[in-house]
């Protein structure tokens, strides 16, 4: 007779039998919730549905409206877009199929492919998935020797996978299949095709965009909005990682191994550098251009990047002066609280707008100002007798999260205000069908910077990553496609070297934490660097902001 296991799961607690599946219990709960359940978390661990019980537990379910759940739906989609291409033009057809970057609230992708118009063969490929969802295959998971995965990943010409599992230090790896086309992901998945019924598949410049669910409309494919700008600055660090051969985490290997990695950074860093160069002298080349408006998300490197650019302002001849924002704010006891009861910095109206326009105005009109101080501290706003006037060649170069809003320079004319938009926009892809977001590499280099430098715990930067990235959805983003420029801060060598600062203060979240999840997702990734030594960052480099030795106050 079978065992039976006693499952907790919000007040009740039944009995199962040993080997039910959890999509077979999620199945008899499924009525209570509005959205699809995709995982469970069994104790304090996530699982896939395909997983069967085999102990005493206590299970919640993750929905699509969950940040794991979509991330979950969103492999398994590509996946099935996946399978479908091979389907649709055969592999002897098929040189690569790329997932490059995020774009709108897709994946943009590449092809190199016998093929016919973009337009048909979207089509083909949208009438296939419907015909795998109608289906409901199981999305199948296997794990394979690490040797035997390189091998069928040889045979099915993906390289990038071939060459990255040379470099695992564990003996296997997870294989997922559907009607036997296999791939690798870095993540949980769905246990079937029939749970896929959201998307959309948009042609765009010289590829294609697969249009998914947000976590809070999971049963919606939101509106595609192109974001030309956004996608040259992509394409461009695409490109150039072409040109380098550092494309994937396995070229960034390969280059390691090979010694080859402090010329490739002093290359990158050069690049970095010449591009500040640039901005500058298109912004000395304007005379008109007398504010310069900077911002970008959490960690993108703001406050390097604004000395580096005044720098190159000199050298053009001018003369900056920097002020920023956060010297606006109003004072504490006055600030709109946020749905936790703390003061909301991040909300406009926690800054003085009207004192800023009225300021700024007066500085563009020739008048002596004196500038305030906010005192963290106090939480106060002070004035330290700091006087500015602008002559000629003088400009302003303002930091803040809502610069790119014309909302806070509503009265400034649009003629003197110079627009940067700055992000650590990642070059590189784990391989051909994993990207790496940046908001991963943002968070890494966070968490480092909180460490050092703030006494916060990656526990504590974990826990209020989410908080912040609602914060950049809705002041930062929306308005980035406003700038005359953006300037790409990521770099590709920078995860090799983040790797051992980041690794220590993951492992020190504990198992029974909420934040252990995330940790252990972040390890598993950083898993895949090699990791180098910061002997040969630049004093000035971007990085030296997160990982300490800058030569600048930051």
């Amino acid at each position: 007779m079978a065992n039976t296991y006693k499952v907790m799961i919000g007040i009740d607690i039944k009995e199962y039998p040993e080997g039910i599946s959890f999509k077979e219990i999620a199945k008899e709960y499924q009525k209570n919730y509005e959205n699809d359940i995709v995982l469970v978390r069994q104790d304090d661990k996530l699982q896939e549905l395909h997983k069967t019980l085999k102990k005493n537990c206590r299970l919640s379910f993750i929905t699509t409206a969950d940040k794991a759940g979509n991330l979950s739906y969103k492999r398994s989609a590509t996946h099935l877009m996946l399978k479908a291409i091979y389907d649709v033009l055969g592999s002897d057809n098929i040189e690569k199929v790329s997932i490059l970057f995020s774009m709108s609230k897709g994946y943009f992708c590449r092809i190199k492919a016998l093929m016919d118009s973009m337009p048909e063969f979207l089509s083909a490929v949208d009438a296939r998935m419907k015909e795998l969802v109608e289906l409901d295959l199981p999305i199948t998971k296997s794990s394979l020797n690490t040797d035997d995965a390189v091998s069928l990943f040889r045979i099915r010409k993906m390289y990038d996978k071939e060459r990255l599992f040379k470099y695992r230090r564990v003996s296997k790896v997870n294989v997922y299949g559907i009607d036997g086309f296999e791939d690798y992901y870095y993540g949980y998945m769905l246990p079937s095709t029939g749970y896929i019924k959201y998307y959309e598949l948009i042609p765009f410049e010289d590829g294609f965009v697969i249009q998914l669910p947000l976590p809070e409309a999971p049963r919606e494919v939101p509106p595609f909005v192109p974001q030309k700008k956004l996608f040259d600055v992509l394409s461009e660090a695409k490109e150039l990682g072409e040109r380098l051969d550092l494309e994937t985490v396995a070229d960034l290997n390969d280059t390691i191994v090979s010694g080859k990695i402090s010329d490739m950074i002093l290359v990158q860093e050069a690049l970095q550098e010449k591009k500040i160069g640039e901005i500058a002298q298109q912004i000395a080349e304007n005379p008109d251009k007398k504010i310069v408006m900077i911002a970008g998300p959490s960690s993108s490197g703001k406050t390097t990047f604004s000395h580096r650019l005044a720098i190159q302002l000199m050298a053009c001849g001018l003369k900056p002066h920097t002020v920023p924002v956060d010297d606006y704010f109003i004072d504490r006891d006055k600030c709109p609280l946020d749905v936790y009861g703390k003061p909301d910095f991040e909300s406009l109206v926690a800054i003085d707008v009207d004192l800023f326009n009225r300021d700024m105005q007066m500085l563009l009109a020739g008048e002596e100002v004196s500038l305030p101080t906010y005192n963290f501290k106090t939480g106060k706003r002070e004035y330290r007798g700091r006087y500015l006037r602008l002559g000629e060649g003088d400009l302003l170069i303002i930091e803040g999260i809502h610069c790119l809003n014309d909302a806070l320079s509503y009265s400034l004319p649009k003629e003197n205000k110079f627009k940067i938009y700055i992000s650590a926009l990642t070059q590189l892809n784990i391989d051909e069908h994993n990207r790496i977001p940046s908001t991963d590499g943002r968070l890494i280099r966070r968490m480092v910077r909180d460490a050092r430098t703030r006494g916060i715990t990656a526990k504590g930067t974990i826990a209020m990553w989410d908080s912040v990235r609602r914060g950049e959805e809705k002041n930062i983003f929306p308005y980035q496609e406003e700038a005359d420029v953006m300037f790409n801060s990521a770099l590709i060598y920078e995860l090799a070297v983040l790797k051992q600062y980041a690794e220590p203060i993951l492992f020190g979240i504990r198992r029974d934490e909420p934040e252990y999840e995330e940790a252990k997702r972040l390890l598993k990734f950083l898993d895949y660097f090699i990791g180098i030594s910061t002997d040969n960052i630049p004093v000035n480099s971007i990085l030296r902001e997160f990982i300490g030795g800058s030569y600048f106050n930051v």
